[in-house]
């Protein structure tokens, strides 16, 4: 039995059944999808790809970029999406570390990017708009539509995404096809999807949410698709009559309450809505069951395993809590020394099962460090299970900061911060934000006075991600720190909440005293 991903995909696949439709009112059947597929695994054969070759793009959404990923997937190549947001300076890293075969970036940028992806050793640098048009279009539209699926293992990868690092660099988790089938099919069993399905997709795809969670349970159920390019409130509001399922991240359902049309009425076709990539706040929630007439289901997932616990479809919805491990994970809560606590404790996350990554990319030493002498990979989560299984959150021991769904590690922007002229030192925390669930937030201590946070932020846009560039920025005297030196954190958090407008969005500088 062929292990590939995309063979499980094609013996669900009901050809005259649409899979995908777009608020323009563009269809495409399951017919559609595997032409279009099986040109674009030939057209990736044809431009130098080969099975476990990397395939990277950074291209804007659309049905053909989805397809992308489907035929890369169908030619046994390993899928490298890449955030649109990423300067080159960070693109940089991802084609010397990942050394793809081929890049997929927008016309536009094919000036630029195209001597990047050579300097790394990448054979080819191809080009795709949001309309599904560029040089990659032009050759799979000479290219045959039938294509044999290739041949893979379930421990073969099938996709490698980057997430942020502790130490300022990006690390490579690698998905095998056996991961994603695995998290796939507990997921559609999990929240009852069916052929009468209709997602309603806004999700962006170079993220494991859009491109994994929400997308293979439609592939998965051979259910159907309405297609966002990107989140727009007003759009999605529009769109709801039209789908059974919705799922997001917090920052949808806090723009959707902004609306005065969403009520019981504009939901009443929806049967599930789901929120995932940042907890949602209890107050959101509230607000929505009582506007909409629907509990949100929770649940809890990270790049390294996809979806580790959910709320249940039928049964306790708990607030606060991320429910129940799903099937093909194994959910414990240890202490510093790996000891598996009591329920009730609060310790470590720990997760072991058939989703979990094969391990980072080229770095056996991180793999190695993230896991247990036993096999269990530490989340670097803090939670507590209750005696019935359910998991709550309770804190995270990597600092990391989640904004809009995003992770964001603090290191990251320091490094950045710190390599500008004038800066002394900074330090970085995440601040609660109605709309993004967090704000990055840097104090920042000044080597030269006459710097301010202007300057700072239009340096930081030139080299990071636009979400990872803080929303304030405050001059601090100096950063707190501990007996050894270290910065406390939690202090430093607890004296910018006092100053700072974390709940707005306005950039600003300020003095702490």
């Amino acid at each position: 039995m062929n292990g590939n991903l995309f063979a499980l995909f094609e013996s669900r696949a009901r050809p005259a059944a649409t899979f995908l439709e777009t608020p323009s009112g563009e269809r495409w059947t399951y017919a559609d999808l595997l032409a279009t597929t099986g040109r674009y695994a030939n057209a990736l054969r044809a431009a130098g790809v080969a099975p476990g070759d990397r395939v990277a793009a950074q291209v804007e959404k659309s049905p053909e970029a989805f397809c992308v990923y489907l035929g890369a997937l169908r030619l046994g190549a390993v899928y490298l999406p890449l955030n649109t947001a990423y300067p080159p300076a960070e693109l940089e890293y991802f084609l010397g570390d990942a050394r793809p075969a081929l890049l997929l970036c927008a016309p536009e940028d094919h000036a630029r990017k195209a001597p990047l992806a050579k300097a790394a050793g990448v054979r080819a640098c191809l080009t795709l708009d949001g309309a599904g048009r560029g040089s990659f279009a032009d050759l799979a539209a000479g290219q045959p539509a039938a294509f044999e699926t290739a041949a893979r293992a379930p421990d073969d990868l099938a996709a490698i995404l980057y997430t942020s690092g502790t130490t300022g660099r990006q690390k490579g988790a690698m998905l095998t096809h056996g991961n994603l089938a695995s998290n796939g099919e507990a997921l559609t069993r999990l929240w009852g999807f069916g052929p009468e399905d209709r997602l309603l997709h806004a999700l962006p795809i170079f993220h494991a949410h859009g491109l994994f969670i929400a997308a293979h349970c439609a592939l998965l159920s051979g259910s159907a698709m309405l297609f966002v390019n990107r989140f727009s409130a007003a759009e999605v509001l529009a769109l709801l009559p039209r789908a059974t399922v919705m799922m997001g991240v917090p920052t949808f359902y806090t723009r959707l309450l902004e609306l005065p049309g969403l009520d019981a009425a504009a939901c009443r076709g929806v049967r599930l809505f789901v929120s995932g990539s940042a907890p949602l706040l209890a107050e959101t929630a509230a607000e929505f069951r009582e506007r909409s007439g629907h509990a949100v289901l929770e649940r809890y997932g990270m790049t390294e395993a996809v979806v580790i616990t959910s709320n249940p479809l039928r049964g306790e919805r708990r607030p606060g809590s991320v429910g129940l491990p799903v099937d093909g994970v194994e959910v414990r809560v240890a202490d510093v020394a790996d000891v598996p606590l009591a329920p009730g404790e609060v310790g470590g996350v720990q997760i072991r099962g058939s989703a979990v990554m094969k391990g980072y990319w080229q770095n056996p030493e991180k793999t190695a460090e993230d896991l247990t002498a036993d096999g269990w990979f530490r989340t670097g989560d803090l939670g507590v299970l209750g005696r019935d299984g359910y998991l709550t959150l309770v804190g995270r021991a990597k600092d990391l900061v989640i904004t809009g769904g995003f992770n964001v590690y603090p290191k990251e922007v320091e490094l950045a911060i710190d390599a500008l002229p004038g800066v002394a030192e900074s330090a970085v925390v995440g601040l609660p934000h109605h709309d993004f669930g967090e704000a990055v937030t840097a104090a920042v201590v000044r080597r030269d006075p006459t710097l301010e946070a202007p300057a700072i932020l239009a340096a930081l846009r030139e080299r990071l991600a636009a979400y990872k560039v803080p929303k304030e920025i405050h001059f601090v005297d100096e950063l707190p720190r501990n007996a050894m030196g270290k910065v406390l954190k939690t202090a430093l958090r607890q004296a910018l909440a006092t100053r700072g407008t974390a709940g707005g969005a306005r950039r600003h500088g300020s003095t702490l005293s």
